[in-house]
């Protein structure tokens, strides 16, 4: 389990649901700052309705 506010973007893309889209996330969050919610995710380019099951692998803290 990653946490989305601490992994790299090498990190992230390693987690298979989320494969692609590392360096997105890692922006979002050094311009927006930290994640409340997984459901913030939604807001990331390329996103948008992919984050179903996410708890899983990920989790926010």
């Amino acid at each position: 389990m990653i946490d989305i506010n601490t992994a790299s973007a090498d990190e992230i893309d390693a987690v298979p649901e989320l494969k692609g889209h590392g360096f997105e996330i890692a922006r979002y969050r050094t311009e927006r700052g930290r994640f409340d919610a997984l459901r913030q995710l939604e807001e990331v380019p390329g996103l948008a309705g992919k984050i179903d099951g996410l708890e899983r692998v990920a989790r926010v803290g």
